[in-house]
């Protein structure tokens, strides 16, 4: 039988599916956190821009300057975002750059409408867009952003054409371009490393271009610069022996993309191609939904174009995935069917000769039980003796000595017939003094035995029942008699002498403070069941 377990145990663990790599599925459990964030992070985005559209309404029409610098801000707050509006504000910069006779104002808003015909792959309307521009009066910034965007629209024509023909061409003219943008920006920025390292990347420089973004990525950037780099170097990684890093960081990317609430985004299509290939198709046909989802509310006509093409595809192995799995979990399941019947049939053999041995080890336990609680009580009951027997002793010696004093001094008295001293002495004595110097040590003690009685004490209660001392106090009556009772004291009509209140009074405070417990009935069991030493033994 034994022989016969073994064999199906192998078989069986040899039909356990083989699902994703274990961190791939980790790092995306990490993205699918961001994906239920994406409409809080949308949100915060739509209250920005509806705040610069009321701004914009309520300006003045004759104040061209305050709504080109609100509309270039809406269309900033657009552009990655969606492409209509930011189509929109565009050409509402640009219709108030005609207004305003400004040229340099107008070729700026070439540039950007240019930035969002690229991002939705529309090649022929970016370099028309783009057209026209006189690029010599521009600032440098605007002559490296215009620099920037037809180096990218020349580097995408390239990858799109891929072949012998037109793609050199077009990698030569974004090689021109590319070198007047570095020109133009400034040393050490974002900028300048970020394109040094592309060119290098589109070059085929791959381990130049590794090197110089990882040093971009150990400087402060925004979400969105954090993903456009991590996405860059994952397609540097992609052609390096370093593949296995490509999918971390276009996570990494997905993720900042998402914070930065960015839709015109190919980080997103890039995981889910590169999970693809490495037949993760679970994680890849999640990330095809997000990826459309993405593009569809951009407005990206090339990426839907791509997705489109791709997730039918992803879709159609992720059918027959699921159906393979289906298959093996069930002849999974049919093994372990079979291993628990014979599991079954040993349990029931092994049962019936461990039934009296079970019997025996319960007697075994209960006494084991029963002399663990006895030896809890006779430790708890020698602390309690040791710590009262001490405070009592040095409680009365302390009276003895005072009642010695007072002998003293009468005797003294009354050997010279002062006997109106006597009466001063007599009132000296402050019996209430005394009695509450009596109940302070007491509390003290108490506590020292029990630190944790007040809290115990009050978990009995619902929280507006609870009694707790004043910052004045130590313990309060109500403490103090549920105190005497867990020291052993049960009479009522002790405690009543000790706390200097009639028997009915001390009664009425118990029945009063009973009644309100969570578990009346067992109220009084529960105040003994509080513990002078922890659950380790140590006092």
């Amino acid at each position: 039988m034994k022989r016969l377990l073994a064999v199906l145990l192998l078989c069986t663990l040899g039909l356990v599916p083989a699902f994703a790599d274990s961190r791939t599925d980790a790092l995306f459990d990490t993205l699918r956190k961001e994906f239920d964030k994406k409409s809080t992070y949308d949100l915060q985005k739509e209250q920005r821009i509806q705040k610069l559209k009321d701004q914009l309404i309520h300006t003045h029409a004759v104040n061209l300057q305050s709504q080109f610098t609100l509309s270039n801000h809406l269309y900033n707050e657009y552009k990655s975002y969606q492409f209509d509006s930011a189509y929109v504000y565009a050409n509402k910069l640009q219709q108030l750059s005609i207004n305003m006779h400004d040229k340099q104002r107008g070729d700026l808003s070439k540039i950007q409408m240019g930035f969002i015909l690229l991002s939705s792959g529309m090649f022929k309307e970016t370099f028309d867009s783009m057209h026209g521009i006189d690029v010599q009066r521009l600032a440098d910034s605007s002559k490296m952003e215009y620099y920037s965007i037809i180096t990218r629209a020349y580097y995408d024509l390239a990858t799109y054409d891929n072949d012998r023909n037109y793609a050199p061409n077009y990698t030569r003219l974004a090689n021109q371009y590319i070198d007047s943008a570095i020109d133009l920006s400034k040393p050490g920025s974002y900028d300048h490393i970020y394109l040094t390292g592309y060119k290098k990347f589109r070059n085929g420089s791959y381990d130049s271009a590794a090197v110089i973004f990882n040093q971009l990525l150990g400087t402060k950037l925004t979400e969105h610069q954090y993903a456009i780099v991590t996405s860059t170097l994952s397609n540097v990684y992609l052609n390096t022996s370093q593949r296995d890093k490509c999918t971390e960081l276009l996570i990494k990317a997905t993720i900042s993309d998402i914070r930065s609430s960015t839709k015109e985004t190919l980080a997103l299509f890039w995981l889910a191609e590169l999970l693809y290939k490495k037949g993760d198709i679970k994680n890849a046909y999640v990330a095809l939904q997000h990826a459309l989802v993405d593009a569809e509310f951009y407005g990206a006509r090339q990426r839907k174009i791509q997705i489109g093409s791709l997730l039918p595809i992803v879709a159609s192995e992720k059918l027959t995935y699921i159906e393979r799995e289906e298959h093996r979990f069930i002849v999974f399941l049919s093994l372990i069917t079979v291993l628990a019947i014979l599991v079954i049939v040993t349990s029931v053999i092994l049962f019936k000769q461990l039934q009296k041995l079970k019997t025996k080890e319960k007697i075994i336990d209960d006494k084991n039980n029963q002399l663990e609680k006895v030896n809890e009580a006779l430790m708890e009951g020698t602390r309690i003796k040791e710590e009262y027997i001490g405070y009592f002793f040095n409680l009365i010696s302390g009276y003895i000595l005072q009642l010695e004093k007072i002998k003293r001094s009468i005797d003294t008295r009354l050997s010279l017939k002062k006997y109106e001293d006597i009466q001063i002495m007599a009132d000296r004595i402050n019996i209430k003094k005394e009695r509450e110097t009596l109940f302070y040590t007491f509390d003290h003690v108490f506590l020292k035995i029990f630190p944790h009685f007040i809290e115990d004490f009050n978990a009995l209660f619902k929280k507006e029942d609870q009694i707790w001392p004043k910052e004045h106090e130590v313990l309060t009556t109500d403490l103090r008699i549920f105190a005497l009772m867990r020291m052993g004291i049960t009479d009522t009509e002790t405690i009543a002498k000790i706390l200097e209140y009639s028997d009915k009074t001390i009664y009425v405070y118990k029945m009063r403070i009973k009644a309100k417990a969570i578990n009346a009935d067992g109220f009084e069991e529960n105040i003994m069941a509080i513990k002078a030493v922890d659950v380790s033994g140590k006092f």
